[in-house]
């Protein structure tokens, strides 16, 4: 079994401020986790959320001059936030503010009640995905047009005339682009296009394969290598020395151990969490994102590098 890459990801619309994420990034970094990925929302689907929602871009921006050698990114950003030029700027500006250390997780966004809470229009199903490829299409566009060259597009949502293409980040092509979810035909079409990276976010070890045999399918039919593609999953963190650490970690995210137990494979003690794992790696899983829900308790995060990671590395 190949080494298991570890990232920490955390949902800062739940209730942090930017000196949260930055303290959790920081330990994420001196921990030896590979990257620090955050949520792009802007409601707490529970709680209060406060103190309200950070701007993903604009967060990475501060951690990209406050960090040094983890890399950075969103799982995901939503195409139905911003615009694809202002994106592919404000992308390419947080690569070179880090040093090339950005990955681009990007999706059709799901949550229509912070559409509603903040201004922002909320198409159907379907539109939402063909916004996400013509972004796919322009920003990938916008960064691969050589210099003194200009860029044009014309799509049934958004255009491009006469665009200079800049900036460009400063990874060559571009940043890693990572896609996920678990539709059947469009979603590995599009990561077989773009991607470098697949991601599916909580699902069972049955879901997950069956979506991998689709996406490798898809990038087999493009014509990429098999290894051209990375393959990622997240799960929910809750981990302890004994069940009293389990239970007093699961009561402070709001959840019930068994819950947490049946869901998701990074629960329990140390060598519950290697073995539960070991199925999802067999299984293809390249990369594993743990969803840090306690952002306060950055204790958490030291502990799975010094017990889980050295196991599977």
């Amino acid at each position: 079994m190949s080494p298991v890459d570890f990232r920490v990801f955390v949902e800062p619309q739940q209730g942090a401020g930017y000196a949260d994420q930055l303290a959790v990034a920081r330990t994420a970094e001196s921990a030896g986790y590979s990257a620090f990925f955050r949520s792009d929302h802007y409601l707490a689907m529970s709680g209060d959320g406060l103190p309200g929602p950070t701007d993903s871009w604009v967060t990475l921006a501060g951690l990209a001059r406050e960090t040094t050698t983890i890399r950075l990114g969103t799982m995901v950003t939503s195409a139905t936030f911003r615009h694809p030029g202002p994106l592919a700027i404000s992308v390419a500006q947080v690569d070179e503010m880090s040093g090339g250390r950005v990955e681009f997780g990007l999706g059709a966004g799901w949550f229509e009640a912070e559409h509603r809470a903040y201004a922002i229009p909320f198409p159907t199903l379907g539109e939402r995905f063909d916004r996400l490829t013509e972004q796919l299409e322009i920003i990938t566009g916008l960064w691969g047009t050589p210099s003194g060259e200009t860029f044009d597009y014309s799509g049934t949502h958004y255009s491009v005339a006469e665009s200079p293409g800049l900036p460009k980040p400063a990874q060559t092509p571009h940043p890693p682009i990572i896609l996920g979810g678990m539709g059947a035909k469009r979603t590995p079409a599009l990561t077989a296009r773009f991607a470098t990276e697949f991601n599916i976010p909580f699902a069972p070890l049955d879901g997950l394969i069956q979506q991998y045999a689709r996406v490798a399918a898809a990038v087999e039919e493009a014509g990429r290598a098999k290894d051209s593609l990375t393959y990622s999953a997240a799960f929910v963190l809750c981990a302890g020395r004994d069940d009293a650490e389990i239970a007093r970690r699961a009561a402070a995210i709001g959840r019930e151990v068994d819950e947490l137990r049946s869901n998701s494979p990074a629960v329990g003690t140390p060598d519950e969490i290697v073995d539960k794992l070991g199925p999802f790696l067999q299984g293809g899983v390249q990369r594993v994102y743990l969803q840090v829900l306690d952002m306060s308790d950055l204790e958490h995060i030291e502990f799975i590098a010094e017990t889980v990671v050295p196991q599977l590395r």
